[in-house]
């Protein structure tokens, strides 16, 4: 019971929070096409949104399905987070994209919107021309989130809960070669593109987070309330070596080294995140809505008139209003949740 305590009570939420606001900033500066020096994309890379986001992912969804694998029960749970969210920030889409110009009054909108509403996240034709030409570029991780979680079962399966065994490693070595095999060999065909917006290259991510949270590593005496340590020398690899390593093998080196700094900030001053977030958590709010904000900015050629820290401020500003309003009464619907409070 105090193991369960402790493992519930950690910085996730704040990590979380950093990574959507990396996100943002990534995209502010890449869809503003503002320049910036090799330095400076080297520090921007050193907290990369999507990869904390899979890795969080991997680790707290595991938990919870070992908590309550009760099939119904855990994708309740999972359509309780992801779907809420996500439909309002739809309905926004189509409301603030009618009033900047495009009509949604097509023929091409009867089989884009439900597939929006369940998570096949595309630009359909009569939007290609709209803003920096997608209509919310954030959100093309959502179906490979889903993916995420119809996998999981599977892989539980073959890996029994009560312990740890080389098939998931194995799991972990076949996903990670079919990573190297993705970004060595297609080289940005067509096959690439499609399997970029697929599990294969991104679920040896996934799996590092349901590794690491298997071997209960947050207590160990190397992780909890060592992240000084663990960021230093995180920064030092990352910064030093990334120009010395072959690109493919250093994004699999400074992953797993991204895995473990973030394990160990998540449960040192553990009690950090809902200190200064008091429960709430936006960040979900931030990845979805931030996208939108910015190709509508772009199609009404506001760019030049509104600088990053105000689009962070609308952005938070509309994820805290997902979650009061939307978020936050589905998720407190959802079944042995693994948060200590919600």
């Amino acid at each position: 019971m105090k193991e369960n305590i402790e493992f519930k009570v950690n910085n996730f939420d704040l990590l979380r929070l950093l990574a959507a606001t990396e996100v943002i900033v990534d995209h502010y500066i890449q869809h503003l096409n503002i320049p910036l020096n090799s330095f400076g994309l080297k520090l921007l890379d050193l907290f990369p949104g999507v990869p904390v986001f899979f890795i969080i992912s991997g680790y707290l969804i595991s938990a919870s399905y070992e908590r309550n694998n009760n099939l119904k029960d855990y994708f309740r749970n999972r359509a309780l987070r992801i779907y809420p969210g996500l439909w309002g920030c739809i309905i926004v889409t189509v409301i603030a994209i009618s009033i900047t110009g495009v009509s949604f009054l097509n023929k091409e909108t009867i089989t884009w919107l439900p597939s929006q509403l369940i998570g096949g996240i595309y630009t359909p034709h009569f939007l290609a021309n709209y803003g920096f030409g997608s209509y919310n570029g954030s959100l093309w991780t959502i179906p490979i989130e889903l993916q995420f979680y119809i996998l999981l079962p599977m892989v539980y399966r073959l890996v029994p809960k009560d312990k740890i065994n080389y098939v998931l490693f194995g799991l972990l070595i076949l996903f990670i070669a079919l990573n190297f095999g993705w970004q060595l060999t297609l080289s940005q065909n067509i096959i690439y593109k499609l399997l970029r917006y697929s599990f294969i290259p991104h679920f040896y991510i996934f799996l590092i987070g349901v590794i690491l949270q298997r071997l209960r590593l947050f207590n160990s005496s190397y992780i909890y309330n060592k992240a000084l340590y663990w960021v230093v020398g995180y920064v030092a690899f990352s910064l030093s070596l990334s120009d010395y390593i072959q690109p493919v093998v250093f994004s699999l080196l400074y992953t797993v080294f991204l895995a473990f700094c973030l394990l160990s900030i998540a449960y040192t001053l553990p009690t950090l995140s809902k200190k200064l977030l008091r429960t709430n958590d936006i960040s979900y709010g931030i990845y979805i809505y931030h996208g939108l904000i910015l190709t509508v900015l772009v199609q009404l050629k506001l760019t030049d008139h509104i600088n990053l820290l105000e689009v962070i401020a609308l952005t938070y500003l509309l994820a805290f209003l997902s979650w009061k309003l939307v978020e936050k009464p589905f998720i407190q619907m959802k079944r042995k949740t693994i948060r200590p409070t919600v």
